[in-house]
């Protein structure tokens, strides 16, 4: 469990990037930062593996103040999984993947062959294993990227806005993979986005921030979505606008969902079984938007 205790960030020019902010990060689940640039997510997301310090304040891990830690070693039991997969360059991925339980210590052969299972857990084939990160697609890379993150099997995985630099057929492709991964594998997982839809979907607990890292509502998506706190975070997921306000409409051939504005936001299957609550909106009527 990741607590915050009235932690406030300020930057040596005075910016104040997170003001007085105190958050429980259930263990086992995925927390979501999501807002727009300059509301302070990136700057929780690195104060958890003291990549960035507080100016004032705590953070605890299971108890412990990480204040009290050693950075590097903190650094290297936590998973990191940043934008742009942040792959070194001039090692192939089987190497990238074995970088940091190598550095902790395990042998080149345990940690390749480590890191040769870490590829099939993220649905990459092992023959990319011998290729340079140059040589993979951005997906691939965002792939081989979580498979670093995960190598040392770190009871918490940071994610700074992982998908967001592949096109949207790949990214949607991605938060499924992670869905997945995340239901097999149960990790604490803190989730940096800008993106309310990909925070709906991803999020167990999802933050939304204002600038300066001020808190405008914390809850399920569910929750935020059916009582949202104030107009901004209103406007912020889209309910003023009517997006997540579905309603069924007949065109013959059967039913499709339409958002308040008259827009198509996903077709109706009978029978199956509705799914996790997505970026349009899930319907409460049965069925699975698709």
């Amino acid at each position: 469990m990741i607590e915050f205790h009235s932690v406030t960030k300020r930057f040596p020019d005075g910016t104040v990037a997170v003001d007085d902010f105190s958050l429980v990060l259930p263990s086992h689940k995925t927390t979501v930062f999501v807002g727009t640039s300059g509301s302070g997510k990136t700057t929780l997301l690195r104060m958890i593996n003291r990549m960035v310090d507080p100016t004032s304040g705590s953070i605890d891990i299971d108890g412990a103040d990480i204040g009290t830690l050693d950075p590097v070693k903190l650094r290297r039991s936590i998973g990191y999984v940043m934008q742009n997969s942040g792959l070194l360059p001039h090692r192939k991925v089987v190497d990238n993947v074995a970088t940091v339980p190598m550095l902790r210590g395990m042998s080149r052969k345990k940690a390749r062959d480590e890191a040769l299972q870490l590829l099939d857990t993220v649905g990459l084939d092992r023959s990319l294993a011998e290729r340079y990160p140059s040589q993979l697609s951005g997906g691939q890379q965002q792939r081989v990227g979580v498979a670093r993150g995960l190598a040392v099997n770190p009871n918490i995985l940071l994610m700074d806005e992982p998908f967001g630099a592949v096109d949207p057929i790949v990214r949607a492709e991605l938060q499924q993979e992670l869905l997945r991964l995340q239901h097999e594998l149960g990790k604490t997982v803190v989730f940096v986005t800008h993106d309310i839809d990909e925070a709906f979907l991803l999020g167990d607990q999802v933050v939304i921030l204002r600038t300066g890292g001020k808190v405008a509502q914390v809850g399920s998506p569910g929750e935020i979505l059916a009582n949202p706190a104030d107009d901004f975070v209103s406007t912020f997921v889209g309910a003023e606008r009517g997006k997540r306000s579905l309603h069924l409409e007949n065109h013959g051939a059967g039913d499709v969902l339409v958002d308040g504005d008259g827009r198509l936001a996903g077709v109706l299957v009978p029978g199956s079984k509705a799914g996790p609550l997505a970026g349009s909106g899930a319907s409460a009527q049965g069925g699975d938007p698709r």
